[in-house]
C-alpha cells in the first residue's frame, strides 16, 4: 500500500450538519437503537410535558400508542412558542424541532427545574423518526408543522382555532434506525408513566394502547407517599402510614417518604428531577446518614440500646425499609458510569438536615412505631453478627488457592476470568454429563443438589448457612452483600443450566433471586446467563437436528419431508443427553444459544421478586391468574 493512500488532509474531515449527526450515531444520543432506545423517544417527548407541569402550567398529559406503533403525546401546557426566532429567522417551533440543544432549559427563565437525563430534547426524536407532526395550541389558534426524518415538509401554518393551549406531538420511529424492533411494550411504558405520576403529585397522565384497547390513568395527589405504599403492597408494613418529609432550601426541593415492612431487604430509590439515580449520590448519602444517626440517638435516649450495645450500622436501620428520595434541582450534576449518580455536594447537607429534623419529630411523637423500628434494628444487628461468622466460611484466602474451593466444583484450568465460564448445573447426573462434555480449559462445572434456599424469606445469616449457596459464593470468589467485589470474580460468564421443566424453572428463579438480592452488580455487569438446552432431538437416517420449541420441531419435521418415519425424542432433563450432545447443543460457544440476564427496571424487578418469592400469597395468585393464558404447559 502506497503512502498516498494514507494521506490525512482536509478532504477526510467530515462535517455533519443539523440532525445528520444524530442519524449517523443514534446510540450517542439515546443509548441504543434497541428497545431501550425506542422507548427513550417517548420519554424525551413526555419529559417536555412534565417540565411544563413542574413550571405550573400543565396538569394533564395523554399518551397514545397507535396501531402502527406511532406515538402521540398531548399536554395542556402553554404550547411551544411559534414566533420567529430572531437569530435563525425561522419559527421557534422549527428551531426546537430541528436544532440540537435548543429549548427553554439552558439558563433562561423558561424552566427553573427540568427533567430529562441528557437534555438532547425532542429534536433527537425528530431526527430518528420517519414522520413527526406537531400541533401547537396557543394564541387562540392551532399551528402545525410536519417533518420527515428531521426535515420540515412545510413552513409552520395555522390549521384551526382553539381556546385551549398545549402541544400535541405524533411520531413514527424510523425502521431504518430501529432495525431490531419498532414495537412498543405497554408494560414498559406503563411502568415509567406511573412512576412519573408518583413523582409529580397531582398531575394526571393517561396511557392508551389502541393496539389492545387497554387504557389506564395515573394521578396521585399523595405523590411519593402513595409510591411507597404501592411498592409495599405485597409486604406487611410495620406502621400504617409512611413517614413523609417535604421541604426546600436554596431553590432545592426535597421529598422523602419511607415505610418499614417485615422483609429482610432494603428498597431505596432516589430521584433527581424525575431521573432514577440508581447509582445513588449526594441526596441518598444525606438520607442514609440522617437515618442512621437519628435512630441511634433515639434508641440511646429511650434506653432501647444499652450502654454495652454497639451502635446500629446503616444496614441494621435499613433492613425492611422502603424509601423514596426525590429532589428537584435547578442545575443537577450527574456522574457515575451511566450518568445516574447525583454529584451536587450542597444537596447532601440539605437533605440530611431537613430529613433528620422531621424524622426525630416523628419518632418522638409515635413511640409504639418507633419501638418496632428499633426492635427490628436490634434483630438485624444480631443477625449481622451471626452472618459475619458465617461469611468467614465463604471467603477465599487467594484466587489461586484451589484448595479452598468447593469440593464438587470441577474448575477450569484457565486463570483468566475474562474467558472463564462457570456452569451452575441442576443435579449430579447433568453435572456428570457437563463435566465430561465441557472444554476443561475455560469451562468450570458446579453441580447443585436440589433447590437452593429462597433468599427472599431469610436473613443473611441463614442464607450463608445454606451449603449450596456457600458453594456458589466460594466458587465465584466475589464475596457477598457489603463484601462484594466484582473485580474478584473468577468467571465473567456464570451460566445457569437447569432442566426445561417446572422444577428447572423454579431452581432458575431461586438462583436469580439470590443473585439479584445479594450480588446485583454481577447482573449489572452482564455476567449472568441462562443456558438454552434443546427440548427435542429430531433424527432421520442418521441426520440429527435439535429444537428448542415445538414450532422448531415441527419445522424440522416439515423440512425432512412427507413420508419420512422421523424419530423425535423429548428431553425431560439434561441428564438424558450424553456429554457429546450436551456440548454440541448447549455448551459449545460456536453453536449454543444463551440468554443474557439484564435489569431494565430495578423497581419493577423488585416488585416481581416480591410477588413471586415473598410470603404474601394473594399477589402471587393474582399474578398467576393474569399471566396464565400466556403460559405453556410441560407434559
Amino acid at each position: 500500500m502506497s503512502l498516498e493512500q494514507h494521506t490525512y488532509d482536509e478532504s477526510q474531515i467530515q462535517v455533519l450538519e443539523g440532525l445528520e449527526a444524530v442519524r449517523k450515531r443514534p446510540g450517542m444520543y439515546i443509548g441504543s437503537t434497541s428497545g431501550k432506545g425506542l422507548h427513550h423517544l417517548v420519554w424525551e417527548v413526555v419529559d417536555n410535558s412534565i417540565d411544563e407541569a413542574l413550571a405550573g402550567y400543565c396538569n394533564k398529559i395523554d399518551v397514545f400508542v397507535h396501531e402502527n406503533n406511532s406515538i402521540t403525546v398531548i399536554d395542556n401546557g402553554r404550547g411551544i412558542p411559534v414566533g420567529e426566532n430572531a437569530k435563525l429567522k425561522k419559527s421557534t417551533l422549527e428551531v426546537v424541532m430541528t436544532v440540537l440543544h435548543a429549548g427553554g432549559k439552558f439558563g433562561g427563565e423558561g424552566y427553573k427545574v427540568s427533567g430529562g437525563l441528557h437534555g438532547v430534547g425532542v429534536s433527537v426524536v425528530n431526527a430518528l423518526s420517519e414522520q413527526v407532526i406537531v400541533q401547537v395550541r396557543r394564541e387562540g389558534k392551532v399551528f402545525q408543522q410536519e417533518y420527515r426524518k428531521g426535515a420540515p415538509q412545510y413552513d409552520i401554518k395555522v390549521v384551526g382555532e382553539s381556546e385551549e393551549t398545549g402541544t400535541k406531538v405524533t411520531f413514527l420511529p424510523d425502521a431504518e434506525i430501529f432495525t431490531e424492533t419498532t414495537v412498543y411494550d405497554y408494560d414498559t411504558l406503563q411502568s415509567r408513566i406511573r412512576e412519573l405520576a408518583f413523582l409529580n403529585k397531582g398531575i394526571e397522565i393517561t396511557l392508551t394502547d389502541e393496539r389492545s384497547g387497554e387504557s389506564n390513568a395515573f394521578k396521585y395527589d399523595g405523590g411519593i407517599n402513595e409510591f411507597v405504599t404501592f411498592l409495599n403492597r405485597n409486604r406487611e408494613a410495620l406502621h400504617e402510614a409512611p413517614i413523609y418529609v417535604e421541604g426546600s432550601k436554596d431553590h432545592i426541593q426535597v421529598e422523602v417518604a419511607l415505610q418499614y415492612n417485615d422483609s429482610y431487604s432494603e428498597h431505596i430509590y432516589s430521584f433527581a428531577n424525575n431521573i432514577n439515580t440508581h447509582e445513588g449520590g449526594t441526596h441518598e448519602s444525606g438520607f442514609k446518614s440522617a437515618l442512621t444517626r437519628i435512630i441511634n440517638e433515639y434508641a440511646r435516649k429511650t434506653n432501647l440500646l444499652k450502654d454495652n450495645d454497639s451502635n446500629f450500622s446503616g444496614d441494621d436501620v435499613r433492613e425492611g425499609l422502603t424509601a423514596i428520595i426525590s429532589v428537584k434541582i435547578p442545575e443537577p450534576q450527574f456522574e457515575g458510569q451511566t450518568k445516574t449518580k447525583l454529584g451536587n455536594s450542597e444537596v447532601r447537607g440539605i437533605v440530611e438536615s431537613l430529613f433528620a429534623e422531621k424524622l426525630q419529630e416523628f419518632l418522638e411523637e409515635n413511640p409504639s412505631v418507633s419501638r418496632r423500628i428499633v426492635e427490628k434494628g436490634l434483630q438485624a444487628a444480631r443477625a449481622r453478627e451471626a452472618a459475619r461468622k458465617a461469611r468467614d466460611l465463604t471467603r477465599r484466602k487467594s484466587a489461586l488457592e484451589v484448595g479452598s474451593l468447593p469440593g464438587k466444583l470441577a474448575d477450569c484450568s484457565s486463570k483468566d476470568a475474562s474467558i472463564s465460564e462457570l456452569y451452575i448445573v441442576e443435579g449430579d447426573s447433568a453435572g456428570g454429563s457437563a463435566k465430561s462434555g465441557r472444554d476443561r480449559h475455560f469451562q468450570a462445572i458446579l453441580p447443585l443438589r436440589g433447590k437452593i434456599l429462597n433468599v427472599e424469606k431469610a436473613r443473611l445469616d441463614r442464607i450463608l448457612g445454606n451449603a449450596e449457596i456457600r458453594s456458589i459464593i466460594t466458587a465465584l470468589g466475589t464475596g457477598i452483600s457489603d463484601d462484594f467485589d466484582l473485580a474478584k470474580a473468577r468467571y465473567h460468564k456464570i451460566i445457569i443450566m437447569t432442566d426445561a421443566d417446572v422444577d428447572g424453572a423454579h431452581i432458575r428463579t431461586l438462583m436469580l433471586t439470590f443473585f439479584y438480592r445479594y450480588m446485583r452488580q454481577i447482573i449489572e455487569a452482564g455476567y449472568i446467563y441462562i443456558a438454552q438446552p434443546p427440548l427435542y432431538k429430531v433424527e432421520r437416517s442418521k441426520i440429527v437436528r435439535y429444537a428448542q420449541t415445538e414450532k422448531e420441531r415441527d419445522q424440522i419435521i416439515a423440512e425432512f419431508g412427507e413420508g419420512a418415519k422421523v424419530n423425535v425424542q423429548r428431553y425431560k432433563g439434561l441428564g438424558e443427553m450424553n456429554p457429546d450432545q450436551l456440548w454440541e447443543t448447549t455448551m459449545d460457544p460456536e453453536s449454543r444459544t444463551m440468554l443474557q440476564v439484564s435489569i431494565q427496571d430495578a423497581i419493577e424487578a423488585d416488585v416481581i421478586f416480591d410477588t413471586l418469592m415473598g410470603d404474601n400469597v394473594e399477589p402471587r395468585r393474582d399474578f398467576i391468574h393474569k399471566y396464565a393464558k400466556d403460559a405453556t404447559l410441560d407434559f
